[in-house]
């Protein structure tokens, strides 16, 4: 049977948010994301309202850019807390039409509606319900792509914002991309672009044209992947499971730097915050990642894996600690440092990994301090161990694990 999947994108998500709950930012250019400190500000642009995109701005943005391109916009915080609260509302909306549901961000969910045909009528019949009714519900837009696969649909979505609707015919899968630029294709980045233009190749009808041999030839096994989007095959499946696959926290400094002690304490902190988080969304994981950003932008990755599932402060920081002091930084200053954990696992009950095996104590300690920092903030209590400097040694669990 031939798929019907659509794919919805709420538009501009979170400054759509803010503008509904903040009359008086609606019609004006709104941006979401860091403090832009007149213009001198290192965090970046979560997302933008339309009338912000009218001057350039866009997601992702050096916050201090989006400030010289419009110094009288609107800027704000995020509030993560309220956009999950509508996103939650808007899957359960889309829940009423089909229990074939990925969700792949806050703002976007893919649906396979191919079961659902009968009872509800066509695709466009269904998009235009789901899209009235979060207008109508949520009062907000947003925009969504038909077609028979992931890929198109996705593509599709993208077309028309705000608050439009592309559909793409089964055996028009070509024509739809014919004309398209080189960038629309999932995975074309910033080089593999340049290689293709220097190919002199603009559109994604020019590499449909090109044989699949050619393509692996030039970018090996990428190649494939590239003739078969160029022409518009997707076999992936909508994944309705919803299983969250990293979890990660970041800190951009006000000035790069080079103060070991202030880097150092830093990673104390977003360990400490992020494991915080992993208990209280009661998850654990095996893969640390240490991500490093220099003054020149240049960014740097460092992962460990362990055999047993973590959530321990100690751990995270440690591991993180040490992986930072044996990374080669060249005498560059620091400009962003996160740690992240990936290889999730959802925990419930008391069952005991390897690394629980501490005193029950320290557990009780560590939940205390956590409902403490929940109830007065992250601020109000920290735990006595401070970093000593460069010299001090990171915890190194003694545990079966691989680098990677």
């Amino acid at each position: 049977m031939e798929r019907t999947i659509l794919h919805l994108d709420m538009d501009a998500f979170f400054a759509a948010v803010e503008q509904l709950d903040n009359p008086q930012y609606r019609g004006k250019p709104l941006i979401v994301g860091a403090d832009p400190k007149g213009g001198k500000g290192r965090g970046v642009v979560a997302t933008c309202s339309y009338e912000a995109r009218e001057y350039g701005i866009h997601s992702a943005m050096p916050i201090s850019h989006a400030y010289r391109r419009c110094p009288h916009g609107i800027y704000v915080p995020g509030r993560h807390k309220r956009y999950s609260e509508l996103s939650r509302a808007m899957i359960a909306i889309l829940k009423d039409f089909t229990p074939v549901i990925q969700k792949i961000s806050i703002d976007e969910a893919f649906m396979d509606v191919t079961g659902s045909l009968g009872l509800f009528g066509d695709a466009m019949t269904i998009a235009q319900a789901v899209m009235k009714r979060i207008r109508t519900e949520l009062k907000l837009t947003a925009s969504i792509g038909i077609a028979p696969n992931k890929f198109l649909a996705k593509i599709a979505s993208d077309l028309d914002k705000p608050d439009g609707l592309v559909v793409v015919l089964p055996g028009h899968e070509r024509s739809f991309l014919e004309d398209l630029p080189i960038f629309r294709l999932w995975g074309v980045g910033k080089k593999t672009e340049a290689a293709l233009t220097q190919m002199g190749i603009q559109t994604i009808g020019q590499i449909a044209r090109l044989s699949e041999t050619a393509l692996n030839k030039r970018f090996g096994k990428w190649g494939n992947a590239l003739w078969r989007l160029s022409h518009g095959i997707d076999d992936r499946p909508v994944e309705s499971v919803d299983v969250q696959k990293s979890i990660s926290q970041e800190r951009t400094f006000y000035e790069d730097t080079d103060d070991q002690q202030e880097i150092e304490q830093t990673l104390f902190h977003l360990a400490e915050s992020l494991s915080r988080l992993m208990r209280k969304d009661h998850l654990k994981g095996r893969t640390i990642t240490l991500k490093i950003r220099f003054e020149d932008f240049s960014t740097f990755t460092r992962s460990k894996t362990f055999a047993d599932f973590i959530d321990s402060t100690q751990i995270i920081k440690g591991v993180a600690l040490s992986m930072y002091r044996r990374f080669n930084k060249s005498r560059k200053k620091v400009r962003l440092l996160g740690i992240g954990v990936s290889q999730l696992n959802s925990v419930s009950g008391e069952q005991l990994g390897l690394f629980d095996q501490e005193a029950p104590l320290n557990t009780k300690l560590t939940r205390l301090l956590d409902s403490l920092q929940d109830k007065f903030g992250e601020d109000a209590v920290k735990r006595a161990a401070l970093l000593k400097g460069p010299g001090t040694e990171a915890p190194n669990p003694s545990v079966p694990d691989a680098d990677i």
